[in-house]
């Protein structure tokens, strides 16, 4: 099964990876729509920020209806949501046109990462999941780094318009190969029984109950009454608010505080992105290894989750950073720490779930409280920039003031990694855990 458990989050990657061309199309063609369409900056940054408010929320049903239908259907439905909205946004004619859409578009791009997490737990065991989580969050940022060029040169060879139909399509075309290849472990029919059985044994879950059943024992609101569950929301709200200055903030601090030009935007501009990718590999596969050589999950995946907030908080020393270079370098480090320690946070769902069908609910619920971030990084950050005439010293601190905040929270709020108890599951949170 090694090459075909591989294919399946090889497939989760290319769907990330259109998710994020999707997501950035807008952003690399907003001057040009901004001339044509007449819009205003208060304008265009209404219609960008549109997608957070309906991505994060829609996290929370996206990964409930995930459990109750399988990834495959579910996945499957997010992608061909969001491709249509991608292309239908060339017939945008104005604010609410384009503002509409951008929301749609949040809706169906929620659906991807609870998915994503239910593939990773079902085809993966404990001691491969964090890596497989890396492989396929790293989809964003290949995504991210191959939006700019491959939609500059649609645009400019093109149109704006054209751009969105193409990269629309795309993620068409990746929904029919997904139909094809793509099985739970149990109906496909290159699983034969003792890989299946061998599988289920590695992955030392407790007995498999159907969604019916398991959405009984353990009702979705129930999942907030774990400590853990909420320790793994502020954690990764933690850390997402950093991420979120490197996504909408960093190119201005760049221009505005380091005087780049665009050329230099574009080549130095992107290496603490393209640093990140293998950074986030390295972490899946530091974690699962230490776990391979005997130390318990929950030190494991806590090392990784700690360690790698601990190094992220270099983010702060790049306001004293001399000279560019420096400052690049912290910010490589930075960004790296944070790609390293989203390989655990992704495998945490798998890890924690009461059962297999309450996996892609966790992973929707910490994913809502982590796209919550975007919304505050954006605004805290462009209210301090109006309040100290252009100053990016505060958010930096802040930034990094989060780092240490999250590894606080994944050291000390977080509970045991295993299992959460399902009996107890309408107790008390705090006695629940404590009592396991």
């Amino acid at each position: 099964m090694s090459r075909l458990r591989w294919l399946m989050i090889g497939l989760c990657m290319a769907a990330n990876a259109i998710n994020y061309i999707d997501r950035a199309n807008l952003a690399v063609a907003a001057p040009t729509m901004s001339k044509e369409l007449g819009l205003s900056a208060t304008d265009m940054g209404l219609i960008l920020s549109g997608f957070f408010w309906t991505y994060a929320v829609m996290q929370l049903p996206f990964g409930y209806v995930a459990d109750r239908v399988g990834a495959r259907l579910s996945l499957m439905v997010a992608v061909v949501w969001w491709s249509a909205c991608t292309a239908l946004t060339a017939a945008g004619r104005g604010f609410l046109s384009l503002l509409g859409l951008r929301m749609l578009l949040g809706v169906g791009e929620a659906g991807a990462y609870p998915s994503f997490a239910k593939v990773a737990a079902s085809w993966f065991p404990r001691s491969e999941r964090s890596f497989a989580s890396s492989i396929f969050d790293s989809g964003s940022r290949v995504g991210s780094a191959l939006a700019i060029p491959l939609v500059s040169w649609v645009i400019a060879t093109l149109g704006w318009r054209e751009s969105f139909i193409i990269t629309g399509l795309l993620g068409f075309v990746w929904a029919v190969f997904w139909m094809w290849l793509y099985r739970e472990p149990e109906n496909h029919p290159a699983v034969t029984p003792e890989e299946l059985a061998a599988l289920r044994a590695a992955q030392e879950r407790p007995k498999a109950v159907d969604a019916a059943e398991a959405q009984n024992q353990v009702p979705w609101l129930s999942l907030f009454r774990y400590r853990t569950v909420w320790g793994m929301m502020a954690g990764f709200f933690c850390l997402n608010f950093v991420i979120y200055f490197f996504i909408t903030w960093f190119p201005t601090y760049l221009v505005k505080a380091r005087g780049f030009s665009l050329a230099e935007l574009g080549t130095l501009g992107s290496l603490p992105a393209l640093a990140s990718i293998p950074a986030g590999w390295l972490g899946g596969f530091a974690s699962d290894a230490l776990y391979r050589r005997g130390w318990s999950l929950t030190a494991a995946r806590k090392t990784c989750l700690v360690g790698g907030m601990l190094m992220s908080s270099v983010i702060t020393l790049s306001i004293i950073a001399p000279n560019i270079y420096v400052a690049l370098l912290c910010f490589a480090v930075a960004y790296g720490s944070l790609a390293f320690t989203a390989a655990s946070i992704w495998a945490l769902p798998g890890d924690v779930a009461p059962t297999p069908a309450h996996v892609a609910s966790i992973g929707g619920i910490q994913n809502f409280a982590s796209n919550v971030a975007g919304i505050v990084t954006t605004t805290f950050t462009g209210f301090m920039l109006t309040v100290t005439q252009g100053s990016f010293a505060i958010p930096l601190m802040v930034a990094g003031g989060f780092c240490l905040l999250g590894a606080f929270i994944y050291l000390f709020v977080v509970g045991e990694i295993a299992p959460l108890p399902v009996r107890d599951a309408r107790a008390p949170a705090f006695r629940t855990e404590a009592a396991r």
